[in-house]
C-alpha cells in the first residue's frame, strides 16, 4: 500500500525505474572525473601526537594543521620523527597517544588499508615498483581500491569486467598524461631512469584517486633537471587537482618552493611551524640544523 503522499508516476513520462534495483555495471560507463574538477578535500589535524618505542620517545606531543589544497612540509634533521610521524598518518604506526583526523573520520588506530580507503595515498622514498610490469600495469595497481569486478567476473571475461578495465586504463593514461609519463606506459617499469620512476610512483598514487598524498622525500637521489620537473609535477597537483599534500623533504629549496606552511621537527618534537619564510629564519630551527653553536 502506497503512502497517501507518494508522488504518482506520470504515465506520459514512460515506464518508471524500479527504485530497488542497485546500479549495474553499466554505471561504469559515466565518464571518470575530469583530472582538474577534484572536489575541495579536507583538513588533516594532528592533535598531541605521541608515540614511544619500549620507552624511547620518538614524537613527544607533536600537532599541526594541513589545510585543504595546500603543500605542507615535516621537514627536520635526521632522526627528528618525519618518518615515525607519516607512519602514523598512513597506519603502519599506532599512536601511543594524541589524535589525528582527517575532515570528520578520526584516523588514530585505524588499519592502513581503510585509511587508504579514505583517499589518503603515500610513496615511500625507495621505489616499489615491480621492474618487469609494464608501467601502466604498475599504475593500474593504483586502481585497485576503485574496482567493482569480481574475482569470478573477472575470470569469466564477462562484458562488464572488460568495460570496468577498459575505463580504468583510459583513467591511467590521463594521469599519466598529467603527469608526464604517457610515452613510457608500455615500457616495463625498472627500464625507466630513476627520476621516471619516481613519476611513476607519483602517478600511481594519483591513481588511486587520492584526497590527501603523503610524499617521502620524493626528489631525493634525482638530477637538478629531475628535480624541478617533478617539484613542477607536485605544484600541478595541488594547483590543478586541489589535492592536499604531506611532504617530507631534504633539499630544502624545493620545500621553500613548494611549501605553504611548514613544521619542523627536531628529536620527536615540534619547534616550529607555520609559514616557509619565518620558519626559515627560526633561530630554534637554525640551531637544529647547523648545531648549537649557530
Amino acid at each position: 500500500m502506497e503512502p497517501r503522499d507518494a508522488p504518482r508516476p506520470d504515465p506520459a513520462e514512460g515506464p518508471q525505474p524500479d527504485p530497488r534495483e542497485a546500479p549495474g555495471p553499466d554505471s561504469l560507463e559515466q565518464p571518470s572525473p575530469d583530472p582538474l574538477d577534484v572536489p575541495p578535500t579536507d583538513p588533516l589535524e594532528v592533535r598531541g601526537l605521541t608515540v614511544r618505542f619500549a620507552g624511547l620517545t620518538a614524537l613527544d606531543d607533536v600537532g599541526f594543521t594541513v589545510r585543504p589544497g595546500t603543500v605542507h612540509a615535516l621537514i627536520g634533521p635526521n632522526g627528528a620523527g618525519k618518518s615515525t610521524c607519516f607512519n602514523v598518518l598512513s597506519g603502519v604506526y599506532r599512536a601511543t597517544a594524541g589524535s589525528v583526523r582527517f575532515g570528520a573520520h578520526e584516523l588514530t588506530g585505524m588499519p592502513a588499508h581503510r585509511i587508504a580507503g579514505l583517499g589518503v595515498a603515500r610513496i615511500f622514498q625507495n621505489l616499489a615498483l615491480p621492474p618487469r610490469a609494464s608501467v601502466e600495469n604498475c599504475l593500474l595497481l593504483g586502481r585497485y581500491r576503485l574496482t567493482r569486478t569480481g574475482f569470478l567476473a573477472a575470470g569469466l571475461g564477462l562484458p562488464s569486467a572488460a568495460r570496468e578495465e577498459r575505463l580504468h586504463r583510459e583513467r591511467v593514461r590521463e594521469i599519466a598524461e598529467f603527469v608526464g609519463i604517457a610515452d613510457c606506459l608500455d615500457r616495463p617499469a625498472g627500464s625507466l631512469p630513476y627520476g621516471q620512476q619516481k613519476l611513476a610512483e607519483l602517478a600511481r598514487a594519483l591513481c588511486m584517486e587520492p584526497r590527501l598524498l603523503l610524499l617521502d622525500e620524493p626528489v631525493a637521489g634525482m638530477t637538478a633537471d629531475e628535480r624541478r620537473r617533478t617539484a613542477a609535477v607536485i605544484a600541478g597537483v595541488r594547483d590543478g587537482l586541489g589535492i592536499s599534500i604531506v611532504l617530507v623533504e631534504h633539499d630544502m629549496g624545493v620545500v621553500m618552493r613548494l611549501a605553504d606552511a611548514v613544521t619542523v621537527l627536531d628529536f620527536g618534537r615540534l619547534i616550529a611551524d607555520g609559514a616557509p619564510a619565518d620558519v626559515q629564519n627560526d633561530p630554534a630551527v637554525v640551531r637544529a640544523y647547523l648545531g648549537a653553536g649557530a
